[in-house]
């Protein structure tokens, strides 16, 4: 009976401690955001818009993530030997690059239906010739990066037996801090252009980060209009690599209080050391997922000398998806504390309900998503809230300017 027990157990441990780990990390400050009804500041014509488009990208979301379940599910019951079958290693490498390449291939159809749809509403507008030579591309890295995982893990069973799991827990972690460092500078021009800013802007975005007391790094401008007329910005990297990326699109699309404030919001993550938080919540919930990858894939590999590589793939998917949900958490708080940061630097509230105004048309985002939507994939406030919490702290500030005009001000 204790036997039996031991997985789920195994399992309800690595998502509590994910869970502490939130509530361990999470921001202490908090706004809470006044209650906003979206058709306050979006039509009701954009709105269904918005609705429909999500809804049927949540269905192909689903569809996806059947089609890799299903696809990991068969390999699982029928496992390959492997073309080297005497040196397992590399057998664990072609195994894993091999599933990594079948799962893109299997859900590509459905990942381009998806793009049609963002197509259709604006959102693409990349050639399906560049989107071709994205796949390819991103397939290839994946591959490789897969492929040395599958080797590492074959190595680490053979070595360590059942307690593989504890150096996979130091591999993840230092991928982890090594993507993040080296992503910027080595992956990320694969794919796109990245320009230094230059002129009064850059000048601005200087003068912010010393208000902020942030060393910014670099400042970058990024071609996504070769793709998409989606607008964005974000921080990455660390150390030398640690740079703020904003979008063209943002630049062309926006005023410059705008891109501003945007700028200000990706300072706060900065300030408040979010990319090594993030490598930290990592740290923590390693281990523990971890282990209980092990211990389902124990459940399911075939134990026959065949490859253990698609149980352990398949144990990956099913515990790193709940924890990513609530990892999510974590990450919409966070969001929203760099928001109250570039309020505090900016003391333009208005602006930022006027930048999430347009930009949640201009991405055809759903401004107000189902509860349970947000809940479980939000990475972010939806726009209703980041506009509501704009709200209340515009409250703030009038709140002094109101004590002073009554007759026991001074």
């Amino acid at each position: 009976m204790l036997k039996r027990l031991r997985l789920p157990v195994t399992v309800i441990a690595a998502l509590a401690v994910a869970e502490a780990a939130v509530f361990l990390l999470r921001p202490r400050d908090r706004l809470e955001p006044v209650d906003v009804a979206a058709q306050t500041y979006f039509s009701p014509a954009f709105v269904e818009r918005a609705e429909h488009f999500r809804t049927g990208q949540l269905w192909l979301y689903g569809a996806r993530l059947a089609i890799e379940l299903g696809l990991l599910v068969y390999v699982v019951r029928r496992p390959p030997h492997g073309p080297l079958a005497r040196r397992p290693v590399a057998n664990g490498a072609i195994v894993a690059a091999g599933l990594a390449v079948a799962v893109t291939v299997a859900t590509l159809p459905v990942s381009v239906i998806a793009r049609q749809r963002a197509k259709d509403v604006g959102l693409v507008t990349q050639d399906w010739v560049g989107y071709a030579g994205d796949v390819v591309k991103s397939t290839a890295i994946e591959a490789v990066i897969v492929a040395a995982g599958g080797a590492v893990l074959v190595f680490a069973l053979r070595r360590f037996g059942r307690r593989w799991w504890m150096p996979a827990t130091a591999v993840v972690v230092a991928f982890g801090v090594i993507s993040i460092y080296a992503g910027p500078a080595v992956i990320d021009p694969l794919f796109n252009r990245f320009d230094r800013l230059n002129g009064p802007l850059r000048a601005e975005i200087l003068d912010l980060a010393r208000k902020a007391d942030v060393k910014v790094g670099q400042v970058y401008v990024m071609d996504a209009s070769r793709r998409t007329t989606a607008a964005n910005a974000y921080v990455t990297g660390l150390g030398s690599t640690k740079r703020v990326v904003i979008y063209d699109t943002l630049l062309k699309d926006f005023p410059p209080d705008a891109v501003r404030g945007v700028v200000a919001h990706e300072l706060g993550h900065v300030h408040h050391h979010d990319v090594p938080h993030g490598l930290l919540y990592l740290l923590i919930v390693a281990p523990f997922g971890m282990l209980a990858v092990a211990r389902l894939a124990e459940r399911m590999a075939p134990g026959d000398g065949r490859s253990p590589v698609p149980a352990v793939a398949l144990s990956i998917l099913l515990i790193a998806t709940p924890m990513t949900m609530v990892s999510n958490q974590l990450s919409r708080q966070v969001e929203a504390r760099a928001d109250r940061f570039s309020m505090q630097l900016t003391r333009d509230p208005e602006g930022l309900i006027e930048f999430q105004r347009k930009i949640t048309q201009q991405n055809v985002s759903d401004p107000d998503p189902p509860g349970w939507i947000s809940f479980l994939l939000g990475t972010h406030p939806t726009a209703v809230q980041r506009i509501g919490q704009a709200l209340a702290f515009e409250r703030e500030l009038k709140a002094p300017d109101r004590a002073a005009g009554s007759p026991g001000g001074s």
